[in-house]
């Protein structure tokens, strides 16, 4: 039998969305393939979690699951139409490609299973009526902009654009690409919803981006130049001598893309981290460390 959701993000059905999204976080944290090279375990894990997420962060989705109207995938009774079904028909070009691979995470249609679902149309007069669809992107494709070969009901490939800083909710149009007009009038319109999937150390903050980024021991202390990983790749960072853990870093121009044109910022917190093995040096220094032994970081708690 399927694990629920709920199982596989390892929360309670009284679960809150807050609750969901951090546990999904903490997941991919640890799950990602980017994360784990090559650990088809941790992999096929991460798409499980994926899957899960999916289900449950969507308010509607979760609702219809908690009361049996549809399943652990997604499937409804009756079945609704899901991107899938127009993919699998065999043509040429009908399968959902696009210009970042997959392949890390196993068949794409298993991770989004609704990836690419048709939520209902609306009329407008003489014209056709507008078809309304919903395309779950990843947090760095909707971020820096992507193409992706998309195929609608009873139609060819089409090649749909993705402009760069896409938010979650936005609403791309595909003027003509709707339901035939009537009487000669013009065809309706094709509207895609774009989803963002949460990414696992990114978190967007308006037009910024802010994420944490461990430094060791040594670095706090001395300082020095880090590589740090951007929305658009990787830059050097200076960190300052005596860099506690929360201190904050900005890198202007770093974040997503404004409307209208240039960037925000990204801003990058420090985590101190200390060796995963005890270091018998380290010990003895701070055991001897008279000034350590006077500080008190928690005065201001009263502690």
């Amino acid at each position: 039998m399927s694990r629920s959701p709920y199982e596989v993000l390892g929360v309670g059905k009284n679960a809150t969305q807050k609750d969901i999204q951090s546990a999904y976080r903490k997941l991919a944290k640890k799950l990602h393939p980017d994360l784990n090279p090559g650990d088809k375990t941790a992999e096929e894990k991460f798409k499980s979690v994926s899957v899960a997420y999916a289900l449950l962060e969507d308010e509607e989705k979760r609702g219809k699951y908690d009361r049996g109207e549809i399943d652990e995938t997604g499937a409804e009774t009756p079945p609704r139409q899901y991107y899938r079904d127009y993919a699998s028909a065999g043509q040429a070009g009908e399968r959902y490609q696009g210009s970042q691979s997959f392949s890390d995470f196993g068949d794409a249609d298993d991770i989004f299973s609704g990836f690419f679902s048709q939520r209902g149309r609306g009329q407008q007069g003489g014209k056709g009526r507008d078809a309304y669809f919903t395309m779950e992107l990843d947090f760095l494709e909707a971020a820096n902009g992507t193409k992706k070969q998309i195929s609608l009901p009873d139609g060819p490939p089409i090649d749909l654009t993705v402009p760069p800083g896409t938010r979650d909710g936005q609403t791309l149009r595909l003027r003509g690409k709707g339901e035939p007009g009537h009487n000669g009038a013009p065809a309706g319109d094709a509207r895609i919803e774009i989803r963002v999937r949460p990414h696992p150390f990114y978190r967007q903050d308006g037009n910024d981006v802010r994420y944490e980024i461990p430094i060791s021991l040594t670095e706090a202390v001395l300082g020095g130049k880090i590589r740090v990983p951007t929305l658009d790749g990787a830059v050097n960072v200076t960190i300052p001598p005596n860099s506690n853990t929360g201190k904050t870093l900005r890198l202007k121009g770093k974040g997503l893309h404004k409307q209208g044109g240039g960037h925000g910022d990204a801003y990058v917190t420090l985590q101190v981290v200390l060796p995963q093995t005890p270091d018998h040096e380290l010990t003895a220094f701070a055991e001897r460390w008279e000034a350590g032994k006077a500080q008190a970081p928690r005065r201001h708690m009263g502690g």
